[in-house]
């Protein structure tokens, strides 16, 4: 019985790997950096360097490795096609499961990394227990990944579960980095919290703990948690647009759980009472079961669910070795 899986999830400045058990285990985990120089030509080539040389260290043989799973940025397809490419790899389109498998010669199989993480916290995280699942990741930018009977949705072209693109303010009037103007990611990301707060405090000159300091999400919440009225508006604000927006999601997937995440979700539970009454509120009325709960996995979701997909069959995007 093969014992072994190797999980990756490639970012722009470092690529995490995992070693993991049969179960589910996390053996090993490091970080090599991203070199994405010269169009990013030697991320994969070292990518497989590394994992051959944890076999070598570890004494792992070829045929005790189930195979390697890996996330990366961009639109992946089910066939492990990079669609349209990953701007801050500096990759075009072409096929990272088979490139990969090339170097490996071990089974790969490939997902956009917001899909793979909310895999992840499926599988071993916030949402262990559930098959039907949304992850919300609220970074500088707003991603998602949604698993629908265990498998992930990729879509015709890899896009499913770009949620931070919904459209959800018609009166914005600066663009988002998609090009549009008032996606959800304006909004509930770090920097939309920022947004938010920056127009809040220039509205008038109400006394806030906001106008001391440097104005981050982590500042608004902290000074939320401080009593701080104005704070509590602008993340009123932000739980509306947040909540409308994945009412928005549920009516389309109808998820049993949305698991949040990213450095936001650091805020912890109180972040989720500003998001579920906008929710309920707008929420088509057979989905109003759908929980919340904080992902668990935080920086490891990417590795765990990379791992997972090699692990549990997760057919999506594969290539044999």
């Amino acid at each position: 019985m093969r014992k072994y899986a190797f999980g990756v999830d490639i970012g722009g400045t470092t690529v995490k790997l995992g070693l993991f058990d049969r179960d589910g285990h996390v053996l090993e985990k490091w970080e090599i950096p991203t070199i994405t120089e010269n169009d990013g030509a030697a991320i994969l080539p070292d990518v497989a360097e590394s994992i051959q040389e944890k076999m070598r260290e570890r004494d792992i043989d070829a045929n005790d490795v189930v195979g390697v799973g890996v996330g990366a940025p961009g639109a992946i397809n089910s066939e492990g096609l990079l669609v349209g490419g990953a701007v801050n790899l500096g990759w075009g389109v072409f096929n990272v499961a088979k490139v990969l498998n090339g170097y490996l010669n071990l089974p790969v199989k490939a997902a956009n990394d917001a899909n793979i993480a909310a895999f992840g916290e499926m599988w071993q995280g916030g949402g262990k227990g559930y098959s039907n699942l949304v992850a919300v990741t609220l970074g500088t930018g707003v991603g998602g990944g949604i698993i629908l009977n265990g498998e992930i949705l990729t879509g015709a072209t890899g896009a499913g579960g770009e949620i931070g693109h919904i459209h959800i303010e018609d009166n914005e009037t600066e663009s988002c980095n998609c090009g549009h103007q008032g996606c959800l990611e304006q909004y509930a990301s770090a920097t939309g919290i920022v947004r938010l707060a920056k127009r809040r405090l220039e509205k008038d000159d109400k006394d806030s703990i906001l106008r001391q300091g440097e104005l981050t999400a982590k500042a608004v919440f902290d000074a939320l948690k401080a009593g701080d009225p104005v704070a509590e508006e602008i993340v009123q604000q932000f739980g509306e647009y947040l909540g409308k927006g994945l009412s928005v999601v549920a009516a389309v997937a109808n998820p049993e759980i949305f698991v949040i995440g990213g450095g936001v979700s650091k805020a912890g539970d109180i972040l989720l009472k500003y998001i579920e009454p906008a929710f309920q509120k707008y929420v088509f009325g057979p989905c109003k079961n759908a929980r919340f709960a904080l992902a668990t996995l935080g920086n490891d979701a990417g590795i765990y669910g990379a791992a997972g997909l090699v692990l549990n069959g997760e057919m999506g995007a594969g290539v044999d070795d």
